[in-house]
C-alpha cells in the first residue's frame, strides 16, 4: 500500500487513491461478469446518499452493461454522531421503479447492519428481479444485524474512517483516499 500523509493530521491513510481505484475496477468486473447473461434486463445501481456517491460514480463508469441505470436513496443513520442509529430512516426514496429490475444497493460502509437490513426489507417489497448489496467497506466487528454483502471492497477494523464519500460532520467526503482517525 502506498503511504502518504492525510490532509487532516488527526487521520492516517488506510487506502490510497490507487488502492481504491484498483478495487473498484475489480468489483466492476465482477458485477459486469455476473450480469452479462442478463444484459436485456435493466441493472439499477441504487446509491445510498451521500457517502456512496464517489464509489457509485467510479463503479458505474467501469461496469459493462448496456442497460445500466443509476438512482439514489437517502438513509439517515448517523446525523452528527459517530455511532450508528438502530433506527435508520429513509430521507429520500428512489425515483426509478424497482419492479422487475436487477438492483444493486451501493453503499459506502456497512457498520452495524441496521441500514442495509432496513433497505433490503423495504426494497424487496418493491419486487425487483434481484436485489444485491455492494459496499466499499465493511466493519464486521461492529455488526449487530447480519446482512449479505454480495460485492465488498474491503473489510476493516472498527475504526472511524473518513474520505472517498465518508465524512465527519460533512468534512472529508472529497478526499480521494480513505483515512482513519488516530
Amino acid at each position: 500500500m502506498e503511504k502518504f500523509e492525510a490532509e487532516d493530521k488527526d487521520f492516517e491513510v488506510l487506502f490510497s487513491e490507487k488502492d481504491i481505484q484498483q478495487r473498484v475496477n475489480e468489483l466492476a468486473q465482477d458485477i459486469s461478469t455476473d450480469y452479462s447473461e442478463d444484459s436485456d434486463n435493466p441493472l439499477l445501481l441504487l446509491g445510498v446518499l451521500k457517502g456512496a456517491t464517489p464509489f457509485l460514480v467510479d463503479l458505474s463508469r467501469r461496469i459493462d452493461h448496456p442497460n445500466l441505470l443509476i438512482d439514489y436513496i437517502g438513509v439517515s443513520s448517523y446525523g452528527s454522531e459517530t455511532s450508528s442509529s438502530r433506527e435508520p430512516k429513509i430521507t429520500l426514496d428512489a425515483k426509478i421503479p424497482l419492479n422487475g429490475k436487477n438492483v444493486i444497493i451501493v453503499e459506502d460502509i456497512v457498520d452495524t447492519g441496521y441500514s442495509i437490513a432496513m433497505l433490503l426489507d423495504i426494497l424487496n417489497a418493491k419486487k425487483p428481479k434481484s436485489l444485491k448489496v455492494c459496499s466499499f467497506l465493511s466493519k464486521p466487528g461492529k455488526r449487530e444485524v447480519e446482512v449479505p454483502i454480495d460485492y465488498l471492497g474491503f473489510e476493516i477494523d472498527p475504526l472511524w474512517v473518513q474520505g472517498y464519500g465518508l465524512d465527519t460532520d460533512e468534512k472529508g467526503r472529497n478526499w480521494g483516499y480513505i483515512a482513519y482517525k488516530k
